[in-house]
């Protein structure tokens, strides 16, 4: 697994297999660029691929998590320590067909390719998240928000839409109703009123936010990864499936759970009544 300073972010490995992701741009609100996010796409992709990590955590640095796209015009993509993990590639809003490509092509892939991580992934949100910064958090399976958080799309303010996913992850935690209301009315929230909404699943003190995230980081990799990795899919799989077809894929799935040595630990562990030490 590739560590160090990127374009727009740090990635760190920390024991037993946590691999923590930290927006390193206060000055801009850790603003997102097209190079960082091609580069966030790589480092999701080996994290994917590195059987050393087991966990994901997402942060950011300062007094936001991430506030989305940076529109400023000045944006940048890192200093002059920052790697490039990913070759830069032409694209933008130069008209319509470049809008398209580029959400098709750069924006959208990088909340798929987190919500697409086998692994289980856990955003920290220290601060503002909004739109692109927004929508990367409700893409990882868990959420811990500071008390100081405050979150939402937020991008009708400029005439501009959640158009890298993010109605559509509104709608799978809020439903319809409650995503017209979020969305439509512009809502920012502080994280009590996001976790009475159900968007993130913990609120802490802004001090207590990452040793809470990295707890919970050592708590999920110490599980049977190969079981935990297959749930997770199942999971998601199963909001969009009729009961039937539910029940059939986490079948297939516990066919392979169910012969692996992790099964046999548990079982062993069980009878002996002691922790079970999955490989």
């Amino acid at each position: 697994m590739r560590t160090g300073t990127f374009r727009g972010f740090d990635v760190a490995m920390h024991d037993p297999g946590i691999c923590v992701i930290t927006f390193n741009q206060p000055e801009r609100l850790n603003g997102m660029t097209q190079p960082m996010k091609r580069d966030l796409i790589e480092t999701i992709a080996q994290a994917q691929m590195h059987d050393d990590v087991r966990v994901v955590v997402v942060t950011g640095s300062g007094r936001a998590f991430s506030a989305g796209d940076d529109i400023s015009g000045h944006g940048r993509s890192g200093g002059s320590e920052a790697e490039a993990l990913a070759q830069d590639i032409p694209g933008g809003h130069r008209d319509a067909v470049g809008t398209y490509e580029g959400l098709r092509w750069i924006s959208q892939p990088l909340n798929a390719a987190m919500r697409a991580l086998d692994k289980l992934s856990i955003a920290a949100i220290n601060g503002v998240a909004v739109q692109t910064g927004f929508s990367l958090a409700l893409s990882c399976d868990f959420r811990i928000a500071s008390s100081e958080a405050r979150m939402g799309s937020g991008t009708l303010r400029f005439g501009l839409m959640p158009d890298e996913g993010g109605q559509y992850l509104l709608v799978e935690l809020l439903g319809v109703a409650r995503t017209m209301d979020f969305l439509m009315r512009n809502r920012l929230v502080m994280a009590d009123e996001a976790l009475s909404l159900g968007l993130v699943h913990e609120v802490t003190a802004p001090d207590a936010l990452l040793p809470r995230a990295m707890e919970l980081a050592r708590e999920l990799a110490a599980g049977p990864q190969v079981a935990q990795r297959l749930l997770k899919r199942s999971i998601y799989n199963a909001a969009h499936q009729t009961f039937e077809q539910a029940c059939d894929d986490i079948a297939a799935k516990t066919a392979i759970t169910d012969h692996l040595p992790d099964a046999r630990e548990g079982v062993r562990a069980f009878q002996e009544k002691r922790k079970p030490a999955f490989s």
